[in-house]
């Protein structure tokens, strides 16, 4: 008898297992599974360090806005996130407004594809993308307008991964991924017929200098498009909670201090850019962003059980734990700012290079990575 309960234990604890890893485990694209959560190009020894030394650096978010160390931090901030976003997320880091009778899957397809419908491009076009992480917005892209699409990202073993997913989703003779700093681009003045960023621009220390770099390499006449974080006309800088909800986001996020909607255009005016369009596409009628984060919760404490088990195991790093309760607790800054109506992830701006203008910079070096 008592053979028969350790036995049926076993097969239970067993089956458990099995079905946190092998069911539930795979992300949303069947990109990453739990048993291969790693720090990215950071050594397994070293996440936990490194995730201290990031959140000392990003405590006080605006103190930095200016630190030449903020593309290195980012760069460990992705090091750190990219295997759980993947696993717990998708490829596609980013939100999108949730639409009535639409999957997550399907909302997030559309929001990328309307991108460059916004950019008026083709086949036979190349394209940038600026902050492109794994590459999920690039294949929708790609796919949806048969455009040659480079994507940038300063992250080492983003480049690799979005690589490797680009050959399996067939698209690799489209999709191009280069590492550097998108504040200094290795590429030619007046090369791209056109330019969009997803929730990337967010990264750097001051927007204008990522939208001087976006105007220099773009063909005059030619558009770009970005879905910007932004505090909105809500936001009140004198209210304590506000303030708490978007230093958590800054923090959670790799943030050098959000900008405020009202920055967003007359900053891209500032570099020589006309803006078509502006709007904020969480606004009425969209449905909330945050939806998701907010489902998602059941699915944080499964997978927290599970990055717990397999830290413990040895399986994951030592720090990913901690990383995965930070992104936790962003999520509920995030929450809090979409229902306070504080924040946005996609204020959207489409912007053009007059066509009667020539480069006013250099051409940038290579960044190395």
């Amino acid at each position: 008898m008592d053979f028969v309960a350790v036995f049926g234990t076993g097969a239970l604890v067993a089956f458990g297992l099995y079905w946190f890893v092998w069911v539930l485990g795979p992300a949303e694209q069947k990109g990453k599974r739990a048993v291969d959560l790693s720090g990215g190009s950071i050594s397994a020894e070293k996440v936990q360090d490194k995730y201290k030394q990031y959140w000392s650096f990003f405590r006080r978010p605006k103190e930095i806005e200016t630190a030449e160390k903020v593309p290195d931090f980012v760069d460990t901030f992705y090091n750190l996130v990219t295997d759980i976003y993947e696993w717990g997320w998708g490829q596609s880091f980013h939100f999108s407004p949730s639409i009535q009778g639409k999957s997550h899957r399907d909302a997030t397809r559309l929001h990328e594809e309307m991108a460059v419908d916004l950019i008026r491009v083709g086949p036979g076009d190349r394209i940038l993308d600026v902050g492109c992480g794994v590459g999920g917005p690039m294949r929708a892209i790609a796919a949806h307008s048969r455009a040659n699409v480079v994507g940038i990202t300063i992250n080492e073993y983003q480049v690799s991964r979005a690589r490797q997913h680009n050959k399996k989703a067939g698209l690799d003779a489209l999709c191009e991924v280069v590492c550097g700093n998108f504040l200094q681009m290795p590429f030619p003045d007046n090369s791209f017929d056109g330019a969009y960023s997803i929730e990337a621009t967010c990264h750097a220390p001051k927007l204008e200098e990522v939208y001087a770099e976006i105007f220099r390499v773009l063909k005059p006449g030619s558009l770009y498009v970005s879905y910007e974080w932004v505090t909105t006309d809500k936001y009140r800088g004198e209210n304590p909670d506000h303030v708490e909800i978007i230093q958590g986001i800054e923090r959670g996020d790799a943030l050098p201090g959000l900008r405020s909607y009202g920055d967003i255009a007359e900053t891209a005016r500032k570099v020589g850019f006309e803006v078509v369009k502006e709007q904020d596409l969480a606004k009425p009628p969209a449905l909330p962003w945050w939806s998701r984060l907010k489902m998602g919760r059941i699915a944080y404490w499964r997978n927290h059980i599970l990055v717990t088990i397999l830290a413990a195991l040895g399986i994951a790093p030592k720090g990913t734990v901690d990383v995965h309760e930070m992104l936790f607790k962003t999520a509920d800054y995030l929450t809090r700012g979409g229902d306070a109506e504080i924040f946005s992830p996609m204020h959207m701006i489409l912007c053009k290079k007059p066509a009667a203008t020539g480069s006013t910079q250099s051409s940038s070096p290579s960044a190395d990575c």
